[in-house]
């Protein structure tokens, strides 16, 4: 009798596992084609910022902050930090001041690696690490040289480009506990950018003199383990009269800011994309977002008429937006691209899909875009973090 009723049971219990089975692959399917979708941020964004007061738009309350809009600007985690020619502060997002150091930059740059930022006076010979919120580490360079560029990798490795007489160019490497690693010195190339791979284990060095009595700039390669008597690159990437402006390497490959075009570089030396700016001048920039980069370009160097372009890694146009009014601010960061104009804030994903918008900038001159999606709103004396719902 007891084998009857199993039998008489078991249609029944492989229908149900039928059932069950098939709401899960279709729930698979379904998160695998709308992941994007899926406002996963949102809850992160809840659980992170539920202690900040918000008022109805979605904005915490602003603070204010030294140095003015001309300050240069950088996310820091969740702090801002502000460095004008008067000195280096870090703020919480509600505001709290942690670093207050008072020092002269005449052209402060910042730079952010890993959990760490990076401060230093271009063209000048201070450099500043803070990480934890306060100053981990800091530099002043011989006399006679003078800091032409520095970058901070993920694992906290340092890399500082420099200028001197008798040298057109010189790269050192420091390691996370800010010891020199691996110096290059050129005397028949200019470098003008330098910065570590990933994984800190690959130097790429922007580099521009001649080639047969041509103008070509390059990108050369220089592995971390070399002995420090062997000069010559690893590899080298020509990019021709493309002059480089700026270097980035959140993730493979490394991606090249031209005078003329946005490259793609492997640590191999091949060039493995390209994206041309068709004689449009390069008005703006963001590099390092998550898989895309972000272009705003115009017709004419002047005017506020310009288009702007996410560009993926393979060096393809992934989406495009003509622009009839002033941008004021862009800035990318994850899958997520903030725009500021003078009508308000608009958050797009890769394929410029506008993610969300607040009306009104509330008197906003820059923005720093979040992964998770948020924005720091800054303006001329004041900055507030807008979560958007």
């Amino acid at each position: 009798m007891e084998e009857e009723k199993k039998e008489k049971r078991n249609p029944f219990l492989r229908f149900l596992a039928f059932l069950v089975t098939l709401a899960l692959v279709l729930g698979a399917v379904f998160l695998v084609a709308n992941w994007q979708k899926l406002n996963f941020d949102a809850v992160k964004r809840y659980f992170t910022y539920r202690s900040l007061v918000k008022n109805e738009s979605g904005q915490a309350e602003s603070y204010s902050y030294d140095g003015g809009i001309s300050s240069s600007f950088a996310r820091l985690g969740d702090d801002l930090l502000v460095c004008s020619a008067s000195g280096i502060r870090l703020y919480s997002a509600s505001g709290a001041a942690y670093v207050d150091q008072t020092c002269h930059l005449d052209h402060p740059v910042v730079s952010v690696g890993g959990n760490a930022a990076l401060v230093y006076d271009a063209g000048g010979t201070d450099l500043y690490v803070y990480a934890n919120r306060e100053l981990v580490f800091s530099l002043t360079v011989e006399k006679d040289y003078s800091i032409l560029s520095a970058s901070l990798s993920a694992q906290g490795q340092l890399t500082v480009v420099t200028q001197a007489s008798g040298l057109k160019g010189a790269v050192t490497v420091y390691d996370a506990a800010y010891q020199p690693v691996l110096g290059v010195n050129l005397s028949s190339r200019f470098i003008t950018d330098a910065i570590l791979s990933p994984d800190g284990k690959t130097l790429a060095l922007a580099t521009a003199g001649q080639t047969g009595g041509v103008y070509d700039s390059q990108i050369a390669f220089y592995s971390l383990s070399r002995t420090t008597d062997d000069r010559e690159p690893d590899k080298i990437c020509s990019l021709g009269n493309n002059a480089v402006l700026k270097l980035s390497w959140p993730s493979q490959p490394l991606r090249v800011l031209g005078e003329n075009a946005l490259c793609y570089v492997s640590a191999d030396g091949t060039l493995t994309g390209s994206y041309s700016y068709g004689g449009r001048y390069l008005k703006g920039y963001s590099l390092d977002a998550d898989g895309f980069a972000a272009l705003l370009l115009g017709k004419y160097r002047a005017g506020s008429s310009a288009d702007l372009v996410t560009v993926d890694l393979t060096g393809q146009e992934a989406a495009a937006r003509s622009f009839d009014y002033q941008i004021l601010s862009l800035s990318a960061a994850g899958r997520y691209l903030s725009v500021l104009t003078a009508d308000g804030l608009t958050i797009y994903t890769q394929d410029l899909t506008p993610y969300h918008t607040l009306e009104g900038g509330q008197g906003a001159r820059k923005v720093l875009q979040r992964p998770d999606g948020s924005v720091m709103l800054i303006a001329g004396e004041t900055a507030r973090l807008y979560l958007p719902d």
